[in-house]
C-alpha cells in the first residue's frame, strides 16, 4: 500500500514539475524577446537592418515571396511550425511611421500574408503579428509581420 503511495505522489510530482520546466521555459523566451526590444535601437538609416540587408541580397534569406513592393522570407527562429515574415522593400521603422500614403502598401503586406500563408499550407488558420515599439517587442525597426500557424495556437498571445 505505501509503495503504490509513493508511486502516486511520484507520478504527481514529476508531473507538476515537468509542467513547472514547460512554463519557465516559456517565460524565458519571452523574456529574451523583451530583452532584445529593449536594448534594440533605431538605425541611424532607415536601410541599415537586417531586413534591409535581406532586401539587397546581401545576406541569405529563405524567400518565399517576392515583388517590386513587398518581401516574405521564413523566419530564422520559428516559434510556430510555420512561420514568415513579409516585409516592404519600403524602410518604414515602424508602425508608427506609417502614413496615409502607405495605405495601399498595407494593404498589399495583408493580402500577401493571405496568399503566402495558402501557398504555405495554413487553410486551418494563422495569426498575423505586427510588433510595435520597445513594449510591443519590437526588435528589428523595419516595419514587418509574423505569420504563425501550422497547429493550435493558444490565447491571450502576450
Amino acid at each position: 500500500m505505501f509503495g503504490q503511495r509513493c508511486k502516486v505522489f511520484n507520478s504527481i510530482l514529476n508531473n507538476l514539475l515537468t509542467r513547472q520546466r514547460v512554463n519557465l521555459f516559456s517565460f524565458s523566451k519571452m523574456s529574451d524577446e523583451a530583452a532584445k526590444a529593449q536594448t534594440a535601437a533605431p538605425p541611424s538609416e532607415p536601410t541599415d537592418t537586417i531586413f534591409g540587408k535581406i532586401i539587397r541580397k546581401e545576406i541569405p534569406a529563405n524567400i518565399i515571396y517576392e515583388d517590386n513592393e513587398v518581401l516574405a522570407f521564413k523566419d530564422v527562429a520559428p516559434q510556430a511550425p510555420t512561420h514568415f515574415l513579409v516585409i516592404p522593400k519600403e524602410p518604414i521603422p515602424s508602425m508608427d511611421n506609417c502614413e496615409a500614403k502607405h495605405e495601399a502598401l498595407l494593404g498589399k503586406l495583408m493580402l500577401t500574408a493571405k496568399n503566402v500563408a495558402k501557398e504555405q499550407g495554413l487553410a486551418d488558420g494563422y495569426r498575423i503579428v505586427v510588433n510595435n515599439g520597445r513594449n510591443g517587442c519590437q526588435s528589428v525597426f523595419h516595419l514587418h509581420l509574423h505569420v504563425l500557424g501550422g497547429r493550435q495556437l493558444g490565447w491571450p498571445p502576450g
